[in-house]
């Protein structure tokens, strides 16, 4: 990492963080803590207000503004491609969100950056058809921890009615499925959207229990 973007970063850290240790900076950035002394009275030379001393931590005075928004290369093309992939694959209204995030970037970024995002060399294949249109109705219910009752047809043809605890949103080759507790298997289970037939919100609010959360899914192997 270029020495102007490793100062760039720890200030972005700084911002971040009400008080942090050289020792965590330095875990963050990857260098050694004598690096991150070096950089703190540099920054601070320059101008910048950083409140602190070594053993104690630092922290970053509030009202300090960073300059206009600089990324290097492999960080635009790596958010063109995930913006990409969010336009072609998403629901029309999160792809409409990713276009307008797109732009607002663009804005801040130098011409030859904001051209690169614009204009970046990087496709995404475009899944046959978009997410069915109940998709936003899942992506609030997870972020809301809204229990949904869904009416879905299994592989056999066979229909069944969960009520599930909606935890994530996957994409895969045929489509998209939704990550779930489900309260009649007290277990976790993945539904594809392609077989729901029904869904609706209900009234109730789940907890964010350890045992049945995003984190306890991930761990599962399936």
């Amino acid at each position: 990492m270029r020495r102007a973007e490793r100062l760039f970063r720890l200030i972005a850290l700084l911002r971040s963080q009400s008080i942090s240790r050289a020792d965590d900076l330095a875990e963050q950035l990857e260098v050694s803590v004598r690096t991150i002394y070096r950089d703190i009275v540099h920054v601070q030379a320059s101008g910048v207000p950083i409140d602190g001393e070594p053993g104690v931590g630092y922290m970053l005075r509030p009202g300090f503004d960073l300059p206009p928004m600089t990324m290097t290369v492999d960080q635009i093309s790596a958010v063109a491609i995930g913006l990409k992939f969010v336009i072609e694959a998403a629901d029309e209204e999160l792809a409409y969100s990713a276009k307008e995030v797109r732009d607002k970037l663009s804005s801040t970024l130098p011409a030859e950056a904001s051209k690169l995002l614009q204009a970046a060399p990087f496709f995404v294949a475009r899944n046959a058809t978009r997410p069915p249109s109940f998709t936003p109705m899942i992506r609030k219910a997870i972020q809301q921890r809204e229990l949904l009752k869904i009416l879905y047809k299994t592989p056999d043809k066979t229909r069944c009615e969960r009520e599930i605890e909606p935890l994530s949103l996957t994409v895969f080759t045929e489509g998209w499925m939704i990550g779930a507790w489900c309260r009649l298997r007290q277990d976790f289970r993945y539904f594809r959207l392609d077989r729901i037939i029904h869904i609706e919100s209900m009234p109730e609010r789940f907890v964010d229990d350890p045992q049945r959360n995003l984190k306890a899914l991930r761990k599962v192997k399936h």
